[in-house]
């Protein structure tokens, strides 16, 4: 493909709309899933982060989800809510607020645990595959956001 007219306008062939019904796809797999431990999508992805480092600033948090902190803050006041974490605001600058896990909120990655491999079943595919693809979604994710920076 090497002139405009060579790259094709139907829907299906768009790789936009096969990320973006793919996600959709993801999402209300995952939900049943959720919808028992109490959490929405964004709210497990916090979760992830925060089970995998605790104790990190609405900024650091928001910058490994790829979202904006005005974003993230509705959704973490929910999880305080619902008793998952305690945010706390700095002391030496008052505008940082830090995101601490409570006993609640580290006991229910136990409970999580139950869900990659349900993802797994329902994805059909074998490891390899799978490993490859998230492999190829990163690197595709990289490449998109170098070209914005540009």
């Amino acid at each position: 493909m090497t002139s405009p007219d060579d790259f094709p306008l139907e829907l299906d062939q768009q790789i936009c709309f096969a990320l973006y019904s793919t996600s959709l796809a993801m999402t209300k797999t995952y939900k049943p899933m959720l919808d028992k431990l109490g959490l929405t999508y964004p709210q497990y992805l916090a979760m992830l982060v925060l089970w995998e480092s605790d104790n990190l600033t609405v900024k650091e948090i928001a910058a490994r989800l790829s979202l904006d902190s005005a974003t993230l803050t509705p959704l973490l006041k929910r999880l305080e809510a619902q008793g998952y974490v305690v945010r706390i605001r700095g002391v030496e600058d008052e505008r940082q607020v830090h995101v601490r896990l409570t006993a609640q909120g580290r006991s229910l990655r136990q409970s999580a645990r139950a869900i990659p491999p349900e993802i797994f079943c329902a994805a059909g595919s074998d490891v390899d595959e799978l490993v490859r693809l998230r492999s190829d979604l990163v690197r595709l994710r990289a490449s998109l956001n170098e070209y914005l920076e540009r």
